[in-house]
């Protein structure tokens, strides 16, 4: 697919949710890993017995960086055999313009991304999408995350 081909498709799209992922639980293993890996130890996150008698979600909760790390693999971006962007050859996750982590995901939680494209730009030899990425929790009323996340595509 050319550039000029995949920009009039992606601006047919703009307004819609181009992807939605599957549902993922978050373990207690997961937010631990994630605390080792950032040396963010917090109790909320990693006392289980603290977090059940202190905390007002009566549970632990993820690290809102754990879930907004999450993007490239509730997107779709990662899985070599399954391409988001078939004739692409290269992906970049270039930023985030706005980010908000307005609900908890606690441990034992499902989660999945709603991803809603919101513009397209040509940009040095590439595609420039905007997208809103929302973290739902199942069962939970408010997003977990909800970020413009900027990715290019280069053909």
């Amino acid at each position: 697919m050319t550039i000029e081909l995949a920009s009039e498709e992606f601006k047919s799209k703009i307004g819609t949710v181009i992807h939605q992922s599957e549902w993922v639980e978050i373990s207690q293993e997961m937010i631990n890993a994630f605390a080792d890996a950032t040396d963010d130890h917090q109790w909320i996150h990693v006392d289980t017995e603290r977090a059940a008698k202190e905390s007002p979600f009566k549970a632990t909760i993820a690290h809102g960086y754990f879930t907004l790390s999450l993007y490239p693999k509730l997107r779709g971006l990662v899985n070599p055999n399954d391409p988001p962007f078939p004739g692409t050859k290269n992906i970049i996750n270039y930023g985030i313009n706005k980010l908000r982590f307005p609900g908890p995901v606690i441990s034992g939680s499902k989660i999945r991304s709603n991803c809603t494209l919101l513009s397209v730009e040509e940009v040095k030899g590439s595609l420039e999408l905007l997208e809103e990425y929302s973290v739902e929790v199942q069962d939970q009323d408010r997003p977990a995350c909800v970020a413009e996340c900027i990715m290019r595509l280069y053909f």
